[in-house]
């Protein structure tokens, strides 16, 4: 089995579904409400345990009823919480808004996931142990280059997704082996609208880099290889929060179990398709059989 272990965020997911977006200053009236675990971290975490993966998870949760539930669905989800640490700090909480097309607007506030501000004791022989480290941008940026530069230094596969979107310092490009931005967080990296002209800049800084183009598929592009787009399949999106999470928590253990770069990208489509037809992020994550029966379908 792949041994991944994710470095980022735990969230409580506050999820307002509506039939349309309000603007600002206008106010519309909710069809549900849920509150649902996630955080970038937690999601990818959850999605690459669900995709067959042995996982473990670095980060922390408040000392709160929802810090427990957060600890409670990653265990359950198959994930190691050993490496979790409870602060004082209330948990993160993620303010979400659902439309009826599926689209989704949130505000992050960070809580406890702002405590992660550098390695423990114990964090880096993990990271050590591990096949492959994931990666985002909801904790502070020290922790994360702490943990690219782990990875790194033990020859462990780093896998970049960065989001919320912002500026990345040289020394942690320079510590990530596969980058996975959607087209948006390319855009702000680069400066670049076209996908494939956004892939090109980016190669200057990564070595692979995949961009995630929503309904339409993926891009993929490596230093001297032709690049390569594949597909996705083609669903009625009911919710699309947390997709770009199952995609790379399943894109890591199809890496990781060395399938050819067509079919993880495939098989990564497949899971995150899976999920835009459920709601919730975490909730929604599908199971291995689940992937590779819509992969074959």
């Amino acid at each position: 089995m792949t041994d991944i272990v994710v470095l980022g965020s735990t969230n409580m997911d506050l999820v307002a579904y509506v039939e349309k977006a309000p603007q600002r200053g206008e106010t519309v009236t909710g069809r549900q409400f849920r509150t649902i675990p996630g955080g970038k971290g937690a999601n990818q975490a959850i999605a690459a345990a669900h995709a067959g993966a042995t996982v473990s998870m670095i980060g922390a949760v408040g000392n709160d009823s929802f810090g427990a539930r957060l600890r409670s669905t990653l265990e359950h989800s198959g994930v190691n919480t050993d490496h979790l640490r409870t602060v004082e700090s209330p948990s993160g909480t993620a303010h979400i808004v659902v439309d009826d097309e599926g689209g989704n607007a949130i505000v992050v506030v960070p809580g406890a996931n702002g405590t992660v501000d550098h390695l423990v004791p114990g964090d880096e022989a993990l990271i050590a142990s591990a096949d492959a480290l994931l990666l985002q941008l909801e904790i502070p940026l020290p922790a994360v280059v702490a943990g690219a530069r782990a990875a790194r230094a033990h020859g462990v596969r780093t896998v970049l997704t960065p989001a919320p979107a912002q500026p990345l310092p040289p020394e942690l490009l320079s510590a990530t082996d596969l980058l996975v931005p959607n087209e948006h967080e390319a855009t702000t990296l680069t400066g670049r609208t076209d996908p494939h002209e956004a892939a090109t800049a980016l190669l200057d800084s990564v070595p692979e880099v995949v961009i995630t183009l929503g309904a339409a598929g993926s891009l993929y592009a490596a230093r001297g290889a032709e690049p390569l787009t594949v597909p996705a399949p083609r669903v009625t999106a009911v919710d699309s929060t947390g997709a770009g999470d199952t995609f790379v928590g399943a894109l890591a253990v199809a890496i990781g179990e060395e399938r050819p770069v067509r079919e993880a990208l495939a098989w990564a489509a497949a899971a995150a398709a899976l999920s835009v037809q459920r709601p919730g992020a975490s909730a929604s994550m599908p199971y291995r059989s689940e992937i590779d029966k819509q992969y074959t379908s």
